[in-house]
């Protein structure tokens, strides 16, 4: 009997000693605030983001309403005002959010963008903003306000004021907020590249600084897109002939997009080289009544597309010009044949796609070219895509570009900025990179 009690009391301390099973952690509930509208590259950062943080936190993505947010009727921003409170009052209740910052995306005005932001950041008890563009203190330019004034243009007085007070709100304003609430919780400023890396942590005095370079793919989502790209998927090129060589620009039709740029290099190179680009026209631009954007017609004058030699005969010519004398044996069916630099069949205008083809578009490349502007961007992500798709990438040298490069060196060849001889001559040389690339180093999961 005793050994039978001290067997039973001994199997019941084993019983209560024991190990309980491991219970699975909770994963953290992390709120990504972010503009709405599925034509935003931000948008489509925050989707890759998503994908690539859904096993770690448990991701609620809050789009803001860019209709409310944009809108100038002071009915509309009472509304978007309550519609950013409402988010508030969600995001306070997860264990951290993070901020997809552009500043426009907040709201049209200065104030609002600033109160906004005070609001969404004050609400969350951990909070990161990641900036997809960091203003820097602004300069005042003194002469042109007393040129205006002087000249008794109010307008334009009024209106330099206006910008110089708006940017500096939404520099000094937004970082002089981040140092404030540092002191009580933790914040984090995350920025794409080293030069908004030293702003942020050494001008705006923000403790916690992370930067790295945009990136949305996995190496194997990569290769996969690389192995089922083909011409035949993108109905509009399938039927070039295969020696056809294919370049790729990329984004919104835009002026700063450089693509005049694509187009006069495409008059220096062979035949069989084709531009291709893959995008339209942003539809915060689509105007009523307007026959055709401006900047499509622009397009359409660099490549010659509907023009005759008579066209280029009577355009107006600089003052002191030469005068073009024509021979007899000219006849009028010559002047008005379609003009000899006429690129409408090496030009094709691939539309704005969805995130699949426009992958794919990338792959099948055989250079894709950023001719962009200097314009002050803090990142690109189509050029993040190509790199991490293996693509042959040839850039301007912009800031963007030139910042992009510190990350990921020997993968990105350059040609100054408009410079449309250079685009050509690189194009066609060997690539000054040899491929295969291994996969960049900083990726989706160093991101």
């Amino acid at each position: 009997m005793t050994l039978l009690a001290f067997d039973t009391r001994a199997a019941l301390y084993r019983e209560i000693t024991a190990p309980a099973p491991e219970t699975p952690a909770r994963r953290q509930r992390l709120a990504i605030v972010v503009t709405g509208g599925k034509l935003c590259g931000i948008s489509a950062y925050t989707a890759a983001l998503r994908r690539q943080l859904t096993e770690a936190f448990d991701v609620t993505v809050f789009e803001l309403d860019q209709y409310l947010l944009r809108n100038l009727s002071p009915r509309v921003r009472a509304l978007a005002n309550e519609h950013v409170k409402d988010i508030c009052r969600q995001i306070a209740d997860f264990d951290a959010v993070n901020l997809q910052l552009e500043y426009g995306t907040l709201g049209h005005h200065q104030r609002d963008i600033y109160r906004r932001f005070r609001w969404l950041t004050a609400a969350a008890p951990r909070s990161s903003v990641t900036f997809h563009t960091l203003l820097t203190p602004p300069g005042f330019d003194h002469a042109s306000l007393t040129r205006a004034l002087l000249t008794l243009k109010w307008r334009d007085a009024g209106q330099l004021y206006a910008g110089y007070r708006r940017h500096r709100l939404l520099s000094h304003g937004i970082a002089r907020h981040l140092r404030r609430i540092q002191r009580s919780k933790k914040v984090s400023a995350i920025v794409h590249n080293r030069r908004d890396f030293a702003d942020a942590k050494y001008l705006y005095g923000i403790r916690n600084v992370f930067d790295h370079p945009l990136a949305f793919l996995s190496e194997t989502e990569a290769a996969a897109v690389r192995a089922a790209a083909t011409r035949r998927a993108l109905p509009v090129i399938e039927a070039l002939p295969a020696e056809t060589v294919l370049i790729g620009v990329f984004g919104f039709l835009n002026e700063y997009k450089g693509f005049s740029t694509a187009i006069e290099a495409l008059h220096h190179l062979p035949a069989n080289h084709h531009l291709l680009i893959f995008g339209g026209i942003h539809p915060n631009e689509i105007a009523a009544q307007q026959r055709i954007h401006p900047y499509i017609s622009s397009l359409f004058r660099d490549a010659n597309i509907g023009a005759t030699i008579y066209d280029g005969i009577t355009m107006r010519r600089e003052t002191n010009a030469p005068t073009l004398v024509l021979g007899a044996d000219r006849s009028l069916s010559e002047l008005l044949d379609a003009h000899p630099r006429d690129l409408s069949g090496r030009i094709h205008f691939m539309g704005a796609l969805g995130d699949s083809d426009f992958l794919t578009g990338m792959a099948i490349c055989d250079a894709v070219v950023f001719p962009y502007l200097e314009v002050g961007q803090s990142a690109s992500g189509p050029i993040s895509q190509a790199l991490e798709l293996g693509c042959r990438i040839i850039a301007s040298r912009t800031h963007t570009f030139l910042e992009f490069a510190e990350y990921h060196p020997d993968a990105i060849e350059f040609f100054d900025i408009g410079n449309h001889l250079e685009l050509a001559e690189r194009i066609l040389a060997r690539p000054q990179f040899a491929a295969p690339r291994k996969f960049p180093e900083f990726n989706a999961e160093t991101n």
